[in-house]
């Protein structure tokens, strides 16, 4: 049984290796950016559209309601980079029906990496929010004494964010395997379904904790505009 897509290895010379997880991986962004460059070529304004343009109508307006349902406004702003993660996510899992695929989200080193752009982006929108000064006075806050402990807060977050990803989508997996092995096949199938739904469920919790993460970044400036007297 293997335990990660890293196991399973293509190619190797010297210390250049190519696993599972590298070709999984950029064979998943290479489909999404096709399809979303077919889906996206011939974009109708009239009233007849296709059920491709109808369909990432649907996509694009749910992704920017949870976005606005957490407080960043204007939605549009965060929408290709949160939709972006929930899609690579959703998708690693729904393509586990594919006979030989691994999901790469089964990997620690694929998680971290979309963890750690997590961690990049916070700080990028939130300077473009309130600057660099505005941004960098967070970590001093209430004291300066709080500097080393917010630092390790990011820090571990994104950590955290890596573990819990991984964790969770190679435990759907490792279950399944283990079911094929000891039960019916009818059983796993049913398995396999409630897999693909958990996968499902974790790219939304992980689009969603990113969204938080950086609506922290940028709550303290949109709540001044907001209580700003007009005149």
């Amino acid at each position: 049984m293997r335990l990660s897509p890293d196991e399973i290895v293509f190619w190797h010379y010297g210390f250049l290796t190519l696993n599972a997880t590298i070709v999984f991986t950029w064979g998943l962004m290479l489909v999404l950016a096709v399809g979303a460059r077919l889906i996206t070529r011939r974009l109708s304004m009239d009233l007849t559209r296709s059920r491709w343009q109808n369909l990432l109508e649907i996509i694009v307006t749910a992704v920017a309601q949870q976005i606005a349902d957490v407080g960043l406004r204007p939605p549009e702003k965060y929408v290709g980079f949160l939709g972006t993660l929930f899609l690579f996510v959703a998708a690693a899992s729904l393509c586990t029906v594919i006979p030989g695929y691994e999901p790469p989200t089964g990997s620690l080193s694929t998680t971290a990496a979309l963890a750690l752009c997590v961690l990049v982006a916070v700080p990028v929108f939130g300077i473009q929010e309130k600057g660099v000064g505005g941004y960098l006075k967070l970590y001093i806050k209430p004291t300066f004494i709080m500097l080393p402990f917010n630092i390790i807060s990011e820090v571990s977050r994104t950590l955290a964010l890596a573990v819990r990803l991984f964790g969770n989508m190679m435990s759907g997996a490792m279950i399944v395997a283990i079911l094929l092995t000891i039960t019916p096949f009818i059983f796993p199938i049913v398995m396999t379904a409630l897999g693909l739904l958990t996968g499902m469920v974790q790219a939304y919790i992980f689009s969603i904790l990113a969204a938080v993460y950086i609506a922290s970044a940028t709550r303290t400036r949109t709540r001044k505009a907001a209580q700003a007297p007009t005149t």
